[in-house]
Order: C-alpha cells, then sequence, then structure tokens
C-alpha cells in the first residue's frame, strides 16, 4: 500500500522560509515522479513543483520559480520543498504526490497522494 506523509508546515512571517518533507512507504522510490501541489482557501488544487525518478528533471508553477526549490533523497525515500521568500499567496494546504506515468509536469497524471500540510505565510 503506497504511502505519502508530509510534514514541516505551520506559521510563519511573510519573507520566512519552511521546507516540507514527504516520507513515502509501499512503493520503488526511485521509479516515481514526486510532485507538491497546493490548495489555497476557496481555491482550486494547483500543481507547484515536481521531480523526475531519477532527481535530474524539475519542473515549477512560474509563481514559485526563484523562491521554492523540489528536491529528493531516494535512499532515505524522502521528498522536500524547500521554500524561501514566503509571500502571504503562498498560504495553503500543500500536499505531495507520487506517479508512475512518464509525463511527470502534468498534474493530472499523479495518482498517489499525502494527506496534506498547512502552509500559513503572516504579512
Amino acid at each position: 500500500q503506497v504511502q505519502l506523509v508530509e510534514s514541516g508546515g505551520g506559521l510563519v512571517q511573510a519573507g520566512g522560509s519552511l521546507r516540507l518533507s514527504c516520507a513515502a512507504s509501499g512503493l520503488t522510490f526511485s521509479s516515481y515522479a514526486l510532485g507538491w501541489f497546493r490548495q489555497p482557501p476557496g481555491k482550486e488544487r494547483e500543481l507547484v513543483a515536481t521531480i523526475s525518478g531519477s532527481g535530474r528533471s524539475t519542473y515549477y508553477v512560474d509563481s514559485v520559480k526563484g523562491r521554492f526549490t523540489i528536491s529528493r533523497d531516494n535512499a532515505k525515500n524522502t521528498l522536500y520543498l524547500q521554500m524561501n521568500s514566503l509571500k502571504p499567496e503562498d498560504t495553503a494546504v500543500y500536499y505531495c504526490a507520487a506517479t508512475d506515468g512518464r509525463d511527470f509536469w502534468l498534474g493530472r497524471v499523479y495518482k498517489y497522494w499525502g494527506q496534506g500540510t498547512q502552509v500559513t505565510v503572516s504579512s
């Protein structure tokens, strides 16, 4: 059974930083591309960043480019999202997700999901 568990969310001031983690089990970790999604209050879920199984290819939505970095440690079965220069509009529930599909930059291919972790950025 595939399980994804996020951690690291919390309340931070604008301009601050957080690092989210996602621990995976029940899958051959390096065979899956991984992604971070977020859902702000009253809005639909949005793809934020993705990373290929090897970690060599990444994708970011324009609004987080230069501020967020996605990475993975395949030896630890863990996905990370380093978030710097946080803005109030980054406030959302953040989810990690996994796919064995090839087009990992497309949100619709993700099939396994974590429970989410709340990130709140105060102004």
